[in-house]
């Protein structure tokens, strides 16, 4: 069986240098193999190595997630993995999830479809927004996506334009799960 590669971006190294030497001065005996992985992805941020593997198996995403070191909290995969299954495979969602939680990882999916940078009106806004549900209430998108902050409109609500700003992690593991099913079928 061939040896899996897991490739691991360090942010900070002194800091990681701190941790990995209080890990092993913990240890009343030489780490064995096993014991040294755990450290070391410790010293990183995961939880042990097992968490690390989860990681960087189901987000391909892992060189852009830093996990402890800048304070970003790491995805809810659960959440995400619950998620993807509003999605047909090709990456429309079936229907509306009644959790908000869902919701709005639904809503951050179809701000990343929104072009960056160019004003639609109410109807091309809705076009977009068709091609991306099967469920036919372009309306209701449209509303949650300008009440979460992810769309401003005009007061007449006739324009529409994507607002700039850092998706959470949730949405790249998200997209990263709908491009698989893509890939599946």
């Amino acid at each position: 069986m061939p040896r899996s590669i897991f490739p691991m971006e360090i942010a900070d190294l002194s800091a990681f240098a701190k941790s990995l030497r209080s890990e092993i001065a913990r240890c009343d005996h030489k780490p064995s193999h096993l014991e040294m992985l755990n450290l070391l992805t410790r010293a990183a941020g995961f939880r042990n190595y097992q968490h690390f593997r989860a990681i960087a198996k189901t987000a391909d995403v892992l060189a852009e997630w830093r996990p402890v070191l800048d304070d970003t909290p790491p995805p809810d995969e659960a959440k995400v993995l619950k998620t993807a299954r509003h999605f047909d495979e090709e990456g429309r969602l079936i229907r509306w999830p009644a959790k908000r939680g869902q919701q709005e990882i639904c809503l951050w999916f179809l701000w990343s479809r929104i072009p960056a940078g160019r004003d639609f009106n109410e109807r091309q806004i809705s076009e977009l927004l068709n091609t991306l549900h099967l469920f036919g209430d372009a309306a209701m998108l449209r509303r949650d996506l300008f009440d979460f902050g992810l769309v401003q409109r005009t007061r007449d609500g006739r324009e529409y334009r994507r607002i700039e700003q850092k998706p959470p992690a949730e949405l790249k593991l998200l997209l990263s799960r709908i491009g698989q099913k893509a890939e599946a079928a």
